[in-house]
């Protein structure tokens, strides 16, 4: 039984090696979906997060719309800190959950949770691993640009709002560079992997 954290910064290509590690075994839990998950009208956080932002952040449907939300946190420190209050909670819980889930079925699993700040929350020490994908901040910019459609004054605003990747891969067990081609990416990611399943036997 193995618990590994996965991060990396904004577009800095966790994503793709999380679906790797997934393709070689691990389980793997994306904490900005559950995210999403927990918002749901039917979430976990749901109630309270309309409580303390008011109906102005819900669609005609119903369901808290995204983007209101991100207005009304985006450059308000104090928002930012309500929302992750309510939010990350219910995210560790159903995290929690469904490792549990993974072990029972595979005592042996290496369980891989990804999420963009397990660093800045304090959230890595809870793994006995962390692995910390890294690039350089241009292709942060401009994989980020390609990728949401973000201005490259939005993506390098986003970009300054997160602990930068030099000062994350000093917490990092594991690093794995994207810089270069997907080989060598997956090249990184199978040594990393390998690494990881020695552990287990």
């Amino acid at each position: 039984m193995l618990k590994v954290g996965l991060t990396g910064g904004l577009a800095s290509g966790k994503s793709f090696v999380g679906g790797a590690l997934e393709d070689l075994g691990c389980k793997l839990i994306q904490a900005d979906a559950l995210g999403h998950e927990v918002l749901l009208p039917d979430g976990a956080a749901y109630e309270s997060v309309v409580l303390a932002f008011g109906r102005g952040i819900l669609a005609a449907d119903g369901e808290i719309d995204r983007k209101r939300l991100a207005l009304e946190v985006f450059a308000n420190p104090e928002r930012l800190r309500l929302l992750n209050s309510l939010v990350h909670p219910k995210v560790r819980e159903r995290t929690d959950a469904l490792m549990e889930e993974y072990f029972l079925a595979d005592p042996d699993a290496i369980v891989v949770v990804e999420a963009a700040i397990h660093i800045e929350t304090g959230g890595y020490k809870r793994f006995d691993r962390l692995i910390v994908v890294v690039c350089t901040v241009e292709q942060q910019i401009e994989r980020a640009m390609h990728r949401d459609g973000s201005t490259r004054a939005q993506a390098m605003a986003r970009l300054a709002s997160q602990l930068p990747l030099e000062e994350k891969r000093k917490y990092a067990d594991y690093v794995i560079d994207t810089s270069g081609s997907k080989e060598e990416t997956l090249r990184q990611t199978d040594e990393v992997y390998q690494s990881l399943r020695s552990l287990t036997l």
